[in-house]
């Protein structure tokens, strides 16, 4: 049976949060928060109506509004409008009084189970997609390892076939080397022995 839901109510850096949950440990799992805000006192169970419609028509969804304003709650708001305003120069503005009070309005049974379900719905949606995410995961790295060992393969069969053909080229600059230095043993003799044919010639 889906449990009862309750509304509440935290500030963090630039936006007033709210989130309807049935415990605390629900919402702070829902704002993500790293530590009890609770115990913190920068958290509370709210019973603001307005708050409380908010929550209660979006169960599990984390609404928020500019930090210190009386704005409503929406799945998205703006940045506060007075950030930077103690650079300004001038005096802030007397923060206006707060109406009186209102309490919340009771919820039917119907409207509480209808939320409550509503929230169990959205943590189970939650949860099928943290799922799918974590299933995906060794799937990405096993494709991510194949294109490495592939790339890695290739560029060692470009190593092999490069040294392969540095090595031949190699072998044929040597070759040709000894082949000059032959050429030119030849040559030398060759010249020596028509200057002395030469020589002889000259002498007849």
């Amino acid at each position: 049976m889906a449990r009862k839901l309750k509304t509440f109510q935290t500030s963090l850096v630039f936006y007033d949060l709210a989130v309807a949950a049935p415990s605390m440990k629900a919402a702070l799992e829902a704002w993500g928060a790293g530590s009890n805000l609770f115990h913190q006192g920068v958290a509370k169970e709210s019973d603001d109506p307005d708050v409380v419609a908010a929550t209660m028509s979006k169960p599990g969804v984390v609404l928020k509004r500019p930090a210190g304003s009386n704005g409503r709650f929406g799945e998205h708001a703006d940045l506060p409008s007075d950030l930077g305003a103690g650079n300004s120069g001038t005096r802030p503005q007397k923060r206006r009084s707060k109406p009186p009070k209102r309490m919340a309005p009771k919820i039917s049974d119907t409207a509480a189970r209808k939320a409550a379900a509503d929230f169990d719905k959205e943590q189970k949606r939650r949860e099928a997609e943290r799922r799918r995410e974590e299933a995906a995961r060794p799937k990405d790295r096993e494709l991510r390892e194949k294109a490495t060992a592939k790339a890695q393969a290739a560029l060692d069969t470009a190593e092999r076939e490069h040294a392969k053909r540095a090595a031949d080229f190699q072998a044929e600059a040597e070759a040709i080397e000894k082949r000059s230095r032959a050429e030119d043993d030849r040559w030398e003799k060759e010249r020596e022995r028509l200057q002395a044919a030469l020589r002889r010639a000259g002498l007849n």
